[in-house]
């Protein structure tokens, strides 16, 4: 059986209660691993990643990119080696593109180096509609012929993709980073204007600079691009994962134990600590990348917007969510990025959390306490607070549907086990 088949029928099993203690490390940023490995498309040379984390989004690229002809060797623990010297295949195919929607990040590379490009239509997360348009309206702009055809976008540039200045209705991570790809070997210069200023989508043009990329004003809303004729390999470290930091942040304040988190990238998190600082929650810096995460006895309720960054992210709206059930009041939580994106609200309940969602808007009422029951992990972020709502629930919870879970967060229950959790793995049918 193959791993993922494993993964999709497995459950996880949480005894709550027990006083966690350690260390927990954060692993490299999988929506930073996903961009730099498809930069690896735009070179012949050889190109080195460190600090891959080792999750099912992460094999689903390596799979992707050996389909289309990359060689890739493993160096040493979580470094690894990407050659495209002779591609063998221009199809990023439906059974690999299903599986996680940040596939489409090889078309942008895909259509500079080879001038053509085809991508199934992506699927991945099923917390509501992620239109891939202003990927294409951005490469139409630069000179791209695109048809969908068959379940399939099929883009042409027989001459090259010329610069562009491109305008971004909304703002769109996946497009910018495409098409900071796209623009580094395009002719002439492009601008692209509402860009994201994630910090992955910064770790990706510093990663396109290292490779020969003439890239200035990453991380503000204009990006400008000049391109070049041909960029070279290199070798780039992985950032830390701040959403995986910030649900760490959240099981260490809810279980009120001494836990450490190592790796920490603070300076991602700025906003997400003021808003922990107003609930009761504080953050105590230990060293450069150390800290120590202490809380108050009662925590206090606040209101949260999700925004695009630096505001507050949606990939912790979930944890959030579950710290806020046992603030010592009324809490509202406004999901502003995706909708469908409280599909996790239904589990809490069932766990004992008294959350209403109106329109938009989830109102959290306080409980003193959350009870062992089944629950369906319904997305990524909505495992990691099913996990966390069962470490701190009474008697056993068990979490259905975990391989969202081995997406996004490297092997957390071994972390978790490491620190006092009991949890372990189960098949079912």
């Amino acid at each position: 059986m193959l791993k993922e088949d494993v993964k999709l029928k497995e459950a996880l099993i949480i005894e709550g209660g027990n006083r966690l203690e350690g260390v927990l490390e954060v692993s490299g940023a999988k929506n930073a691993a996903l961009p730099n490995m498809a930069a690896t498309i735009l070179t012949s040379d050889e190109v080195i990643i460190e600090n891959l984390p080792d999750l099912l989004d992460i094999d689903t690229m390596k799979k992707l990119l050996q389909e289309l002809g990359t060689e890739i060797n493993h160096i040493k623990d979580k470094t690894y080696s990407f050659k495209l010297a002779n591609p063998k295949s221009y199809t990023a195919p439906y059974d690999l593109v299903s599986k996680m929607r940040a596939s489409i990040l090889v078309l942008g590379p895909m259509l500079a180096r080879f001038g053509y490009a085809e991508v199934a239509l992506p699927g991945g997360c099923s917390i509501g509609a992620r239109p891939v348009d202003l990927h294409l309206k951005a490469l139409e702009k630069m000179g791209a012929q695109i048809k969908i055809e068959h379940g399939y976008i099929k883009a042409y540039a027989p001459k090259g993709l010329k610069g562009a200045h491109i305008f971004f209705d909304k703002i769109t991570v996946t497009g910018t980073e495409n098409i900071l790809m796209d623009a580094s070997l395009a002719e002439g210069q492009t601008i692209i204007e509402n860009a994201a200023l994630e910090p992955e989508v910064v770790d990706l043009a510093i990663m396109l600079k290292k490779m020969g990329a003439d890239i200035t004003g990453e991380g503000t809303n204009r990006i400008v691009i000049n391109g070049v004729k041909e960029l070279h390999g290199t070798y780039h470290k992985v950032i830390p994962d701040r959403i995986e930091a910030g649900t760490f942040l959240v099981l260490a304040a809810l279980t009120d134990g001494k836990i450490i988190i190592k790796n920490y990238p603070s300076q991602y998190l700025e906003y997400v600590e003021e808003i922990s600082n107003k609930i009761g929650i504080h953050i105590v810096k230990l060293s450069d990348n150390e800290v120590l995460i202490k809380r108050e006895e009662k925590l206090r309720p606040v209101n949260i917007e999700t925004k695009e960054y630096p505001l507050f992210p949606t990939d912790l709206q979930a944890q959030f969510m579950t710290l806020l059930c046992f603030a010592d009041g009324i809490s509202e939580i406004t999901e502003n990025i995706f909708e469908n994106r409280f599909m996790h609200v239904p589990e809490l309940n069932r766990l004992g959390a008294d959350i209403e969602i109106k329109g938009k808007t989830a109102i959290i009422r306080p409980v003193k306490k959350f009870t062992g029951a089944e629950v369906k992990a319904t997305d990524l972020r909505a495992s990691a607070a099913m996990v966390i709502a069962g470490l701190v629930a009474e008697g056993e919870t068990k979490i259905y549907s975990i391989y969202h879970l081995d997406r996004g967060y490297e092997h957390i229950d071994n972390k978790l086990i490491n620190i006092g959790a009991k949890i372990r793995r189960e098949i079912v049918e």
